[in-house]
């Protein structure tokens, strides 16, 4: 790896993001003028393509967007910060999904609607051409990162990125249905604190779940507390520095690509590895969170 970008491919969902920096979440029928706007390229898979690439990894996303005006937009900003996307829907003429955020200036809370992967399933695809394609874009990886949308997809890609000896990681924002497909699949598991399997109520029944099925190094998250982790051998806590919130928006998806970058390299993975890891990423998704929107960040100090 030393002197080579790593290479990380993405897979999950690309939204146009709509963020609107408020005093208050407006009531019913109340109007409001917002402080400030940020429109850019969404969604889990996208945001941690982006700061992979932030950190100097060399980043592929795939996913499906169309060609609506819309969708053309979300694709010259990820062209802009070195995201290159593949586009399973590339004939689709419907808008993509828009996320419409309200960040509360007050607490950096935000309340996200979206539409998501809703109507929009996404397979492999059957073409021998296209295939061959998919195929070489997981060989040129060293590492593959999936976000649960788009899940019939992901379970396809994982499957061959783990025959090919590609390390993946799954982002767990939350339960999906299909989860357990992609988890036999997945090395390592970083989940939030909302990510609850069947029959389960906290971190430590939700770690077990995890590695009950498959996966052998797993954390869940809890915003700014420390992040439980356990593998092979034991677990602990990672520390998650303080930092003055201005915007929670896009932290987790920060977090998951400086963990996909700080695990490419192809050194085993251990105990003291993996929470070194964490800590590097939870570093970099405090620093993100200490200003509006998903792009300012990019470019502070």
């Amino acid at each position: 790896m030393a002197g080579r970008r790593p290479a990380g491919l993405f897979v999950g969902l690309c939204t146009l993001d709509v963020i609107q920096l408020v005093d208050h979440v407006p009531g019913p029928d109340e109007k409001l003028t917002a402080r400030d706007q940020v429109v850019a390229a969404g969604g889990p898979a996208t945001g941690a393509a982006v700061a992979f690439a932030r950190l100097g990894g060399l980043p592929r996303l795939l996913t499906g967007l169309g060609t609506h005006p819309l969708a053309l937009g979300v694709r010259a900003d990820l062209d802009a910060l070195g995201v290159r996307v593949t586009d399973l829907a590339a004939d689709r003429v419907e808008p993509p999904a828009v996320s419409s955020v309200l960040v509360t200036a007050s607490t950096g809370q935000r309340a996200v609607a979206s539409t998501n992967a809703t109507g929009h399933r996404l397979r492999a695809p059957a073409d021998s051409a296209e295939l061959r394609e998919l195929e070489e874009l997981v060989v040129s990886c060293d590492i593959a990162e999936f976000d649960g949308h788009h899940m019939d997809l992901a379970v396809d890609v994982a499957r061959a990125a783990r025959s090919a000896g590609r390390r993946t990681v799954l982002d767990g924002g939350s339960w999906k249905d299909g989860t357990e497909r992609l988890l036999s699949s997945t090395d390592v598991a970083v989940c939030s604190a909302d990510f609850h399997p069947p029959g389960t109520g906290t971190p430590a029944e939700t770690l077990e779940f995890l590695h009950d099925h498959g996966v052998t190094w797993a954390a869940v998250t809890a915003g700014g507390a420390p992040i439980t982790w356990s593998g092979p051998g034991g677990g602990g806590l990672v520390g998650v520095p303080e930092t003055r919130v201005v915007d929670t928006l896009g932290a987790g998806d920060v977090l998951h690509g400086a963990l996909a970058h700080h695990l490419s390299g192809p050194a085993p993975i251990d105990g003291p590895a993996f929470a070194e890891a964490l800590a590097r990423a939870a570093t970099v998704a405090s620093h993100a969170c200490a200003s509006f929107g998903t792009r300012a960040w990019l470019t502070a100090g």
